[in-house]
């Protein structure tokens, strides 16, 4: 991963074969507070989700994530960003291999990270707005779409509570997400029921 400061990316990655990644609400609970106390200072989480067998983030690296590591004088070529969300799943895995009683890896090898604003740029069908909103909706509506919930506010593991203003959640940074994607609450919940086009879809990946 590579990341430039300022700029709205869509990090994701899912249990390795595809299994799954949290087996408890206490391992959605612990992984989450790991993104709070580790990601902060490098970068503001814009919206999640959790779901079973993988995770979704929205995020905005500053310039602090965007460092390159230096070890004994040399430059790492690794920034501090792509450094943390390496070792957060590290030590969570580390954490379920304990608790499971089993061992090797549980998350796919490479996390990967779409910067949306490229992708905007290759395809000029759509706005930078359009691939931005499309994907803050398509993350909140996993849970709907896996059949796991019947309403979007079923779901506690995603950060749609706070944005439907029935949870007030510190890890996402609302000020600055309801900025960037020029909503207000009224515009959320009128956006959310939306139909999410799939041509844009396929390009958050």
């Amino acid at each position: 991963m590579h990341f430039e400061p300022d700029q709205i990316y869509h990090v994701y990655n899912r249990g390795n074969d595809k299994q799954p990644i949290f087996f408890t609400e206490a391992n959605y609970i612990y992984f989450l507070s790991k993104i709070k106390t580790e990601w902060k200072k490098y970068c503001d989480v814009l919206c999640y989700c959790l779901m079973p067998n993988h995770f979704h983030f929205m995020l905005v690296p500053n310039e602090e994530g965007c460092k390159n590591i230096i070890l004994s004088g040399k430059d790492t070529h690794m920034q501090n960003l792509s450094k943390i969300i390496g070792k957060t799943l590290s030590s969570y895995t580390q954490a379920i291999n304990i608790q499971n009683k089993t061992t090797g890896n549980l998350f796919q090898k490479k996390t990967k990270a779409k910067l949306l604003t490229e992708v905007a740029r290759i395809n000029e069908l759509y706005t930078i707005k359009d691939y931005i909103l499309t994907c803050f909706h398509y993350i909140h509506h996993n849970p709907l779409k896996a059949g796991l919930v019947k309403r979007l506010t079923e779901w506690p593991y995603s950060s749609y509570l706070d944005y439907y203003n029935q949870r007030n959640g510190t890890i996402c940074n609302k000020s600055l997400t309801m900025q960037l994607l020029e909503l207000s609450e009224i515009d959320f919940k009128s956006e959310d029921n939306s139909e999410l086009k799939d041509d844009i879809i396929k390009r958050l990946f």
